[in-house]
């Protein structure tokens, strides 16, 4: 499995032609407490860069990207009860949802963790 970051603070972790997608520690940070996910449909198409997910904190509303082409093959089912996952484990039992990469080439232009936590630094 290997994982890749976006400039946006999504995190996707793929294994096979399939990615797990959620929001980082550091965006979780600027969000504070999750109060509700938006999760996209099974099925739903999305390109990269696409408005995916919308998250709701006590702060803002926040929209979550897909970081690569695909369609969306599942959702976690424990944020619907739980959108406090997010804060407690965004880059774990936190995940969002998981996409069918439709071209894995795209992954080339993410960030590995070394690349993504020089970008925070920099913030």
């Amino acid at each position: 499995m290997t994982r890749y970051f976006t400039k946006d603070h999504e995190w996707i972790d793929v294994e096979g032609g399939t990615g797990t997608v959620g929001i980082t520690a550091y965006a979780q940070g600027q969000l504070g407490d999750i109060t509700f996910v938006e999760l996209p449909e099974v099925g739903k198409a999305f390109k990269e860069g696409d408005q995916a997910v919308v998250v709701d904190s006590v702060k803002a509303a926040a929209d979550v990207y897909a970081p690569a082409s695909g369609t969306v093959a599942g959702v976690n089912p424990a944020l619907a009860d739980q959108p406090e996952l997010v804060n407690t484990a965004p880059e774990g039992e936190g995940w969002l949802f998981r996409l069918t990469l439709a071209d894995p080439a795209e992954l080339a232009g993410l960030m590995d963790i070394a690349a993504y936590q020089a970008y925070i630094a920099g913030l």
